[in-house]
């Protein structure tokens, strides 16, 4: 008697109470939103990331690595930023406890976003420091101390560049050459095309002038020469510029800036190193701002030095660097290196 009584009530009380149904797809939907709100944030710096380093293979050093994530690639839509943009981005070796950034490349988004403007910075190019003046590269390593503060050091290369040529550096990135190495392996080899062979000075390899496909160490063996080229850290910083081109356009015929199962893959192989400082910039923006700018071959530039070296470093050049400086505040770039031929890197 007291069982059926029980049935009975517990029938009653299941009739009055609310489905769970509606109740449980709500709760699932909100999780959703909140897992897809946290890959999108997460994807952004990871997009932006890889953007960096597409650009010139280098590893950003901000200090929050993001997580792989299999989730659509910027999901949301945001405004790109308006206006010309600039990022730093820094080769640095490592030897002895001691970083000096070999590789200083500026790269100028243009408002329009017609291609991207790689503009080498001699590491040796004499630029104002207390007391007198400094090669650019001893700024990177003075403000290191013991050479462990990377974002030190980008800190202050970004303020002698800015000082250097009146434009504001709106995000930056760091590589070290272990960083360039795993990158340019697990992205298949960069293609890079020399006007002239070259021989390391390291290891004796010899690289043939004209196309080739380089791995990770050999890339990384061209990257360091500069003993024996004609025109020693010059001519390094042409065939960074033509590593970096090469591998803009090996992510781009991939598409692994834009598929997030080969974001996926790239990120696990170069580990956490891969974080990004890009300012007080939106990183979905900057992501298709770059993109965009991206998709065109880039065109690669050498700030104006006098050739000769004067014993202490390279010295700016009076007749062409006030005309390439203001071309690049005004955001004309492109007209000062269709004038100034001799001063533009051939690509291929």
């Amino acid at each position: 008697m007291i069982e059926d009584e029980l049935r009975a009530a517990f029938a009653r009380l299941e009739e009055s109470t609310p489905p769970v149904g509606p109740v449980r797809a709500a709760v699932d939907r909100a999780v959703i939103t909140r897992r897809r709100r946290r890959r999108r944030v997460r994807l952004a710096g990871t997009a932006l990331a890889v953007a960096a380093v597409a650009l010139v293979g280098f590893t950003a050093m901000a200090p929050r690595p993001p997580a792989p994530t299999a989730a659509p690639l910027l999901a949301t839509p945001e405004p790109e930023p308006g206006g010309a943009l600039n990022l730093l981005l820094l080769g640095v070796d490592q030897s002895a406890g001691s970083r000096r950034a070999d590789s200083v490349l500026l790269v100028h988004m243009p408002a329009d976003r017609s291609r991207l403007y790689l503009v080498s910075l001699p590491r040796d190019l004499l630029v104002p420091a207390p007391g007198g003046t400094e090669k650019l590269n001893a700024t990177f390593s003075r403000a290191t101390g013991s050479g462990t503060d990377l974002a030190a050091g980008y800190r202050a290369t970004r303020q002698a560049v800015a000082r250097l040529t009146g434009v504001r550096v709106d995000a930056g990135a760091v590589l070290t050459y272990p960083g360039a190495r795993d990158l340019t392996d697990a992205v298949g080899g960069v293609p890079v095309c020399l006007p002239e062979p070259v021989r390391s000075v390291h290891t004796e390899r010899r690289f043939p002038a004209g196309c080739q496909r380089l791995d990770g160490a050999a890339a990384v063996d061209l990257l360091r020469q500069r003993y024996g080229l004609r025109d020693g850290g010059l001519d390094r910083d042409r065939n960074a510029a033509r590593y970096a081109a090469g591998l803009l356009r090996q992510m781009r015929e991939r598409g692994t800036a834009t598929d997030p199962a080969q974001l996926n893959r790239l990120l696990i192989r170069i580990g956490p190193a891969v974080t990004v400082d890009a300012g007080d910039l939106s990183l979905p923006a900057l992501v298709g701002a770059t993109a965009r700018a991206g998709a065109a071959e880039p065109v690669a530039v050498a700030f104006p030095v006098l050739a000769e070296w004067n014993g202490r470093g390279y010295e700016a050049d009076p007749e062409l660097t006030p005309g390439f400086l203001d071309a690049l505040r005004a955001d004309r770039l492109g007209e000062w290196a269709a004038a100034h031929p001799a001063r533009v890197t051939a690509l291929r």
